[in-house]
């Protein structure tokens, strides 16, 4: 039997890329936490506060998900929550040297928890957050990227 996993990111903003991962999560795991990274080393255009928000409106009506924010290592927050999956995203072979040594470090530090890769529907396997900001800076159209409740907060606080 399959036990809750954990989806951790920073979400700068959350794209459909994310939430085509979470709902397809759902599909193999009876329970996701959408864990909300602070992670100030990125730098994220939203607060911490803001992502969240962002994400609980994005999942709603998702049946077994919940979004909660996290500081600090995402093993640790994993051990606080007694959960031993971690959910990643693949795009590009790119992402998966990064994710390899992203998830051999974690089995160094916790070798309790398990990484699974998902790789995301063709038709999002381009979309990262970075580039959609820079688009959006240039005046790009968002709506096939984002949801519009993505999308108006992201543009405004792009024109400031």
């Amino acid at each position: 039997m399959c036990k809750p996993a954990i989806y951790p990111g920073t979400f700068d903003p959350v794209t459909f890329g994310h939430i085509d991962l979470i709902r397809r999560s759902l599909e193999i795991f009876p329970e996701i936490i959408v864990a909300v990274a602070e992670n100030a080393h990125k730098k994220p255009l939203f607060t911490l506060e803001e992502r969240v928000k962002l994400l609980k409106k994005a999942v709603e009506g998702m049946e077994g998900v919940s979004v909660e924010s996290f500081k600090g290592l995402v093993v640790d927050f994993a051990h606080k929550k007694h959960l031993k999956v971690l959910i990643r995203g693949v795009r590009m072979f790119s992402d998966f040297e990064y994710e390899l040594q992203m998830a051999l470090t974690n089995r160094k530090l916790a070798a309790d928890i398990e990484t699974v890769y998902l790789m995301p529907q063709e038709g999002y396997s381009y979309l990262s957050s970075r580039l959609l900001k820079e688009a959006a800076s240039l005046g790009a159209d968002l709506t096939s990227f984002v949801p519009d409740f993505v999308a108006k907060p992201l543009i405004e606080k792009l024109k400031r």
